[in-house]
């Protein structure tokens, strides 16, 4: 497996596109409860491929991440060829984590305890991989519109 299995409630939620799969490999549901049965290494192995299928298209989708803590935000934008960085570095005791803390960097952005930084940095030869290691580490997909912003603000 390349990526991770989808968890049950993912699977749920996709539960006619792995009937869809399910028949593309001739499948059918008698023949996929008797695999769950009888073969069940052969059944995770379809799970498994059906759950990188899936994150192959998610990722090949995603045009923004960001990932927030308490006193960073880091918001990427998935290019062509790269990813572009915007760090954003909080020094002090505010958690943007939380409402308070985050409208106070919104309403401090200028302030000296708030450091910005901007890299570019390209893919690996496996670009989904990249966007899915960030992802593991605590990134979400998002429509980008705290990168834009930010974006827009140091530019």
């Amino acid at each position: 497996m390349k990526y991770a299995r989808l968890t049950k409630e993912q699977f749920e939620e996709l539960h006619q596109e792995f009937i869809n799969f399910l028949a593309t490999q001739s499948i059918t549901a008698d023949e996929w409860t008797n695999l769950k049965a009888n073969k069940p290494e052969m059944a995770e192995m379809e799970l498994d491929v059906f759950s990188d299928l899936i994150w192959e298209g998610v990722l090949g989708q995603a045009k923004y991440l960001e990932h927030i803590s308490p006193s960073s935000i880091h918001l990427f934008s998935l290019n062509e060829d790269h990813m572009h960085l915007i760090g954003i570095k909080i020094n002090n005791d505010m958690d943007v984590t939380t409402t308070e803390g985050f409208n106070w960097l919104r309403d401090n952005l200028m302030n000296d305890a708030v450091e910005f930084v901007q890299a570019k940095k390209s893919y690996t030869e496996d670009k989904n991989l990249d966007k899915f290691t960030l992802i593991e580490q605590g990134a979400s997909i998002t429509k980008g519109e705290l990168y834009n912003y930010m974006f827009k603000l140091i530019n």
